[in-house]
């Protein structure tokens, strides 16, 4: 069994932004040289996220809004934020839309269901942050 380790960084322009990663994480696949495995895509931050679902505008406008209205962001509204930080409703976001995913890699390419593509959730932005991905296999 081989492994394969790549760090994406991004440093967003916003504070909360949707990133389209699938191309990045699909570049690493083909670097690995792994033909049939898994494939790990980790959020290495706590305010940030890694997701599958669809590329449709209109939806990642939904997920912000609804996460606004579940987490909205202000100093004054989280416990967290009582030590001097103001991104308590950012490590709830992330608690929703997940750390990582994983995905199955079948004959070199990452094995997605219809209208899958992986997405980096960015939370409490506007610095850099860091994503893993792991691949293993043969």
């Amino acid at each position: 069994m081989k492994a394969f380790t790549e760090y994406l960084y991004f440093h967003t322009k916003k504070r909360q932004e949707l990133l389209n990663i699938t191309g990045q994480v699909e570049e690493a696949l083909s670097k690995s040289g792994i033909n049939e495995g898994l494939c790990l895509v980790n959020a290495m931050h706590i305010t940030a996220s890694v997701f599958i679902n669809d590329d449709e505008g209109g939806l990642h406008e939904d997920f912000l809004l609804w996460l606004e209205k579940l987490a909205p962001f202000g100093k004054d509204k989280y416990k967290h934020n009582l030590t001097g930080e103001d991104n308590g409703d950012a490590h709830l976001k992330r608690t929703v839309m997940g750390r990582e995913v994983v995905v199955a890699v079948t004959k070199g390419k990452l094995d997605f269901g219809p209208w899958e593509q992986i997405f980096y959730g960015e939370f409490d932005g506007q610095r850099r942050k860091r994503v893993l991905v792991k691949i293993i296999g043969e």
